[in-house]
């Protein structure tokens, strides 16, 4: 996520460079045949035209932003979930048993390990390193035989949750708050991979992509006349816009893709990293600050 002040315009012309060069192109070409030759350029309505498209962009760019957004909240409710965990299994679970005081310890270092396989497995990528740096190589490994390796762990820290039950160190009422707060998770958990797992539909993909191109070719046409030897700046910038449109909406579309316009995962799953650890007694990391205004 980009936390910088100025906007970074190279973000967004750097992916449309190529098209906007064929853009210059085209216009160029398109005054130079107008001026060259006796012809009358038709005269199209670009106006209607590029409002109808710019109601179709907005539309797309919206639903992009609602999909980034709703992955934010359902990483606020994540870091909410995981600080309640913590909360619950610190106070609920005496210190006066040895076993039960290291199982706490060990379910919030779980909570921790489970955010962070999450978060690569959203980005697609191997959450083995993550596990085993907080639980060992044997727990990356048992996590690992299953398809779901976040999942997993949260299975885990539910049957140690009722082990400790059995053995009495906590009431059916503390086991069921406790439940209640790891459902809250797991929901979580499933509306982040609907996100990833669900693609705006194709319409959405295609249609204002071709529309976009198809008139940014008929600009320079139906500008000429006005503009004159403009056409190329003012064509071109024009095209530019509905360009930068459709950017936006890619760079949003998807909130766990791992770029510059991503949903900071690493910053949050690092905030209950450090909440979780210090709760539990632990030494924290220092909070991940961004790196050339980008937060990841």
């Amino acid at each position: 996520m980009i936390v910088g002040r100025a906007p970074r315009i190279r973000h967004t012309l750097y992916p449309a460079w190529r098209t906007l060069a064929v853009l210059f192109v085209w216009d160029s070409a398109v005054t130079l045949f107008y001026y060259a030759l006796p012809f009358s350029a038709p005269a199209l309505p670009v106006t209607l035209f590029g409002t109808v498209l710019g109601l179709f962009l907005g539309f797309r760019t919206n639903s992009a932003y609602q999909r980034w957004w709703e992955a934010r909240t359902l990483w606020g409710a994540m870091i909410n979930a995981s600080r309640s965990l913590s909360r619950a299994v610190m106070a609920f679970v005496p210190d006066d048993h040895a076993s039960a005081a290291s199982m706490k310890r060990l379910i919030v270092r779980r909570q921790i390990a489970y955010v962070h396989a999450l978060r690569c497995q959203l980005r697609r990528q191997d959450p083995a390193p993550e596990i085993a740096r907080l639980l060992g190589a044997d727990a990356a490994a048992g996590a690992l035989a299953r398809t779901n390796p976040a999942n997993a762990l949260l299975d885990g820290s539910s049957r140690m949750i009722a082990d400790i039950r059995r053995e009495g160190l906590i009431d059916s009422i503390q086991q069921t708050q406790i439940e209640h707060v790891m459902v809250d998770i797991a929901n979580a958990q499933g509306g982040m991979e609907r996100l990833k797992n669900t693609p705006l539909p194709a319409q959405y993909r295609s249609f204002p992509v071709f529309f976009t191109k198809l008139l940014c070719l008929l600009l320079p046409i139906g500008l000429v006349d006005t503009l004159e030897w403009a056409t190329p700046i003012g064509s071109s910038l024009a095209g530019f816009m509905f360009l930068a449109g459709l950017q936006v909406a890619d760079d949003l579309v998807d909130p766990f893709a791992n770029t510059v316009h991503d949903v900071p995962l690493t910053a949050m799953c690092r905030t209950i990293e450090i909440d979780l650890l210090q709760s539990a007694g632990y030494d924290a990391p220092p909070p991940l600050q961004p790196d050339g205004h980008v937060l990841w």
